[in-house]
């Protein structure tokens, strides 16, 4: 069983593990990931769980918390490329305390949130246990890796990597389409045992492919010599909480912002941070898990994590415009913005880009970390094609483009809005 302390140092790797070597694509179902039908998740147990076995607790805390991202048969991309859960070679390689120090400390810089009561989550424990039971209850125990003899030469891995694996991996500092392999979080817990077997095995069904007829063993060493020589060394983690007594309006003898809406949904960040600096009345809800709102966030953001909409009733409904963001850029906040919309508030919406654009371009931030370089993300995820209709289709709004690390807002940065977009007050 694990201690309080070693679970407390795992979780959210589990997140990052499984993006780690599972997705070399941020689409989604048919438009680059595996959807629920192709993925090769396990069967699961064929005797149904009662209702106070670990089992069935770890498959309600699956439900409220991470359903929204790894999709409800566990077999990922619901949300944000987010792995499967089940992929054969990731169970095999990940032990309960990879996982655990996953869900626990989760994979600050991405949208993985840390869950653990540690850092100020919703998950004990004995919660954390009974999650991993549930995911293992989809396959089996981590088996003993092979390990390697060889020596690795992190020079020429270097040069190899950027040959082979750049190019969804990304590099330190601007994110691809796959798990960033330089996350400071994910290289304290990942062994390069852990790494090497992904490597050499993929990550089926994902677009992680094996690399064992590609590269030679020594070619495969030196790349994982390169990943590790990257792991720095990471700081204690200091227990802190949201204060309870933040404001919750912004500015509230401004003047109501009049923000352009994207399909009826998404406001650029450029028009947030303009409504800041113009000092206009509004409410900013930060949908990540409270660790991350604790390590950065927009200044004046209230924390409301997407699996707490109860806290949405201290907002006031009175026309005060309501903007939510996450790291998704859309699936956290969305949930927010859903659950503000059932309540009937008249003025809602998504931050398009996400709290990482936000931070790569610079923008204003309050927090207890806002200086660590945070990779620029990859752009968002174009829609998946849809089957034509006799209905004249409506034409999608072009997203904006990823800007480099240092670069400016400029006109040609702004999200092109769809047509006929509506601005109101």
């Amino acid at each position: 069983m694990l201690s309080p302390s070693a679970t407390t140092f795992r979780i959210f790797s589990l997140l990052s593990v499984l993006a780690l070597t599972a997705a070399c694509s941020r689409h989604t179902g048919a438009a680059g990931g595996p959807s629920a039908a192709t993925s090769t998740a396990r069967a699961a147990p064929s005797t149904p769980a009662s209702n106070n076995s670990p089992l069935a607790h770890g498959a309600e805390l699956y439900t409220r918390y991470c359903t929204l991202c790894h999709a409800k048969e566990l077999t990922g991309y619901a949300a944000d490329n987010a792995p499967s859960l089940v992929s054969r070679t990731f169970l095999d390689s990940a032990t309960d305390s990879f996982i655990a120090d996953a869900i626990v400390n989760g994979r600050p810089g991405t949208a993985m949130g840390a869950y653990g009561k540690s850092r100020s989550g919703p998950l004990d424990d004995n919660d954390v246990h009974a999650l991993i039971a549930f995911i293992r209850s989809h396959g089996g125990p981590a088996k003993p890796l092979p390990g390697s003899s060889l020596h690795g030469d992190p020079v020429h891995g270097s040069l190899l990597y950027h040959d082979e694996c750049e190019k969804c991996h990304g590099s330190e500092s601007q994110r691809a389409t796959a798990l960033s392999l330089f996350n400071r979080a994910l290289l304290a817990t990942a062994t390069p045992d852990f790494l090497r077997y992904a490597v050499v095995n993929g990550r089926p069904p994902t677009p992680m492919p094996s690399f064992a007829k590609t590269l030679t063993p020594q070619d495969i060493e030196d790349v994982v010599a390169f990943v590790i020589s990257k792991q720095k060394a990471a700081g204690p983690v200091v227990p802190q909480e949201v204060p309870k007594d933040l404001p919750v309006v912004l500015n509230p003898k401004g003047k109501a912002p009049k923000f352009t809406l994207r399909d009826e949904r998404f406001v650029s960040a450029e028009q947030v941070k303009q409504a800041l600096d113009e000092h206009r009345r509004l409410v900013i809800v930060d949908a990540r898990s409270p660790a991350d709102w604790i390590t950065f966030h927009i200044p004046g953001a209230i924390s409301v994590p997407y699996y707490q909409a109860k806290e949405l009733e201290r907002i006031p409904n009175d026309g005060t415009w309501v903007i939510a963001y996450c790291a998704c850029p859309h699936h956290a906040s969305g949930a927010i913005v859903d659950a503000l919309r059932e309540r009937k508030y008249p003025h809602t919406a998504v931050l398009d880009e996400g709290i990482l654009f936000w931070k790569s371009r610079a923008y204003p931030l309050a927090g207890a970390d806002t200086a660590t370089p945070t990779p620029v993300p990859p752009p968002p995820p174009l829609p998946a094609p849809t089957v034509a209709s006799s209905a004249t289709p409506k034409p999608s709004a072009a997203r904006p483009a990823t800007p480099k690390p240092g670069a400016t807002p400029s006109a040609t940065s702004k999200p092109n809005t769809a047509p006929q977009p509506r601005t109101l007050p």
